[in-house]
């Protein structure tokens, strides 16, 4: 089971309108312009440079729910459903837990061009990410598969979590930072459901076994 530290707000860059003042004059609505594009220039150029280096790399998050398409506009993800088990079993070995095992399948379709999607992360209703699990080969997650432009391929991403995890629970999955090289990433952050009785609910009835056999 891997956690880490409560999450920091994460906001995509604001755009901000102001209506202008019509000119009187053709000249001074020039100088108005010139003027105008100067300052602007400047206040983008300050505010870059007081920005620190997480913040240039904070991601754009899109929102939703389980079941709806959530256009990240470099690709697309769905949560199409989820459970969850008391061991998991592969190839090679079968390994428990003395929490639960929470498998999410996912589908996803890539926009421009083929992506490998990063590996999902799960966010608890109070802040605390829980990475994949380690005890599960990386070659079952949906993240070892390329994503293709226009045509959909599902896969799962594994956590091993405590039942207290799963109320309000949202999966967060975006795109390697290497993939594209610019300031906000995407990434979709898709809301679970889970509310305190069906948190309940399925953490009372976890499947014995969960085959990731290929």
């Amino acid at each position: 089971m891997t956690a880490t530290e409560q999450r920091s707000a994460v906001a995509g860059p604001a755009r901000r309108g102001r209506r202008a003042a019509r000119p009187r004059g053709g000249g001074s609505w020039l100088l108005n312009a010139v003027a105008g594009l100067v300052l602007i220039s400047g206040a983008i150029g300050l505010q870059t440079l007081h920005m620190t280096e997480g913040e240039l790399s904070d991601p754009l998050t899109y929102t939703g729910a389980k079941g709806q398409d959530v256009d990240a506009r470099r690709f697309t993800a769905r949560v199409d459903s989820f459970s969850v088990a008391k061991a998991i079993e592969s190839s090679s070995s079968t390994i428990g837990t003395d929490n639960l095992f929470l498998i999410v399948m996912v589908s996803a379709k890539s926009s421009l061009k083929p992506y490998h999607l990063s590996e999902a992360v799960l966010l608890t209703a109070d802040g605390k990410r829980f990475d994949n699990t380690d005890r599960v080969d990386n070659s079952v997650l949906l993240s070892n598969t390329w994503v293709q432009p226009d045509i959909w391929v599902s896969g799962r991403y594994v956590f091993e979590v405590p039942a207290s995890a799963l109320p309000g629970a949202s999966i967060v999955i975006g795109l390697p930072g290497e993939a594209i090289s610019e300031a906000y990433l995407p990434e979709v952050e898709v809301d679970l459901g889970l509310d305190d009785e069906g948190a309940r609910k399925l953490a009372a009835s976890p499947e014995a076994v969960y085959s990731v056999k290929k």
